[in-house]
């Protein structure tokens, strides 16, 4: 039995995750035990970020009566950019004053454990390729779908992280001349595919309508467009708004674009989708089935299936602590 611990730092919360791998030998064996979360507050800056996770990892191990000494090893899954040979955080847009950070060398001189760092596009793939819907593939993408859009790539039975982790940052590539504006890129995948992307799409859809005198139930007026919320949007057309539902499946299309340029280039046996698809799959997929069938490689698309998360609200835990039991 291994003691591990995960840490996931993200912009708005963060948490400290403690697993236990019943045999060493077997990844999947893996799972958390127990966690402690809060609330990341960028603007009380670095240093008390820093004191929280440390107050978490300390109150998890006196709560499990575990020192140090028996940790196997902790994992670190963080918003890029980040250098994860040297264990440094890179100024992440959304970790203000996160600027060369040496996460990894902190964490090992205060507790004495072997650690690592990956993004957290590439913490997800490992942790539902080892736990989730991809264990057992050789040959798969993660799409992250939230706030933004960026790719864990598992290829021929390992992590793939590119020259200097920048592999898979498919949320920049551009699908459109014009378009929401995503990754700082308009007319991007991420622009079109993601919580920030699907809000754009909705305020430029719904002040189309009200400019012509038309009615959105779910938006009654111009004043309402920056309470719109991807959620909100899901919400109107699981309800059967016609304007809301447009705009999923404007969303959708855009999506099968994207992912017929994985499968032709990439040519995985699975595709799986996490957070917005995982919630709202059923308003995304049909228009993105459609594109597929029409722009990807027959073959390829044949071989391919894509599915939602496997490992659901977990996610997020279960990609630390993936990135602590993974041996390159």
């Amino acid at each position: 039995m291994a003691w591990l611990l995960g840490v996931d730092i993200g912009g708005s919360k963060s948490a400290v995750v403690l697993g236990v791998q019943e045999n060493p030998q077997e990844l999947g064996s893996l799972r958390a035990v127990d966690r402690v979360a809060f609330a990341t507050e960028t603007s009380r800056g670095l240093q008390d970020t820093l004191q929280r996770l440390y107050h978490g990892v300390d109150e998890l191990l006196a709560r499990r009566g575990i020192g140090p000494a028996e940790l196997a090893g902790i994992g670190v899954s963080c918003g890029g950019p980040l250098d994860s040979r040297a264990g440094l955080v890179l100024s992440p847009p959304n970790l203000p004053g996160w600027d060369q950070v040496p996460i990894v060398r902190l964490l090992e001189e205060r507790y004495g454990a072997r650690t690592r760092l990956q993004n957290d596009a590439n913490a997800s793939a490992l942790a539902e390729w080892l736990l989730g819907a991809g264990r057992g593939c050789r040959n798969l993408v993660f799409l992250t779908f939230g706030t933004g859009i960026g790719a864990g790539l598992i290829l021929d039975g390992r992590l793939y992280a590119g020259a200097n982790d920048l592999a898979g940052e498919i949320g920049h590539v551009r699908l459109a001349d014009y378009g929401p504006v995503g990754y700082g890129k308009a007319g991007s995948f991420e622009g079109f595919c993601s919580g920030g992307g699907l809000v754009q799409l909705a305020r430029a859809k719904v002040l189309e309508r009200l400019q012509v005198g038309q009615a959105v139930a779910f938006c009654p007026d111009a004043g309402a467009l920056e309470r719109l919320t991807a959620r909100s949007v899901a919400e109107a057309a699981k309800a059967g708004d016609p304007v809301a539902r447009e705009i999923y499946e404007l969303c959708g299309t855009y999506l099968g674009r994207g992912l017929a340029l994985l499968i032709d280039i990439l040519n995985p046996e699975l595709i799986i989708l996490g957070s917005i698809f995982a919630r709202s799959g059923e308003l995304l997929w049909p228009a993105a089935a459609r594109v597929l069938e029409q722009e990807a490689l027959p073959l390829a698309r044949r071989a391919c299936r894509v599915v939602p998360a496997g490992l659901g609200e977990q996610l997020g835990d279960y990609a630390a602590l993936a990135v602590a039991a993974y041996e390159p």
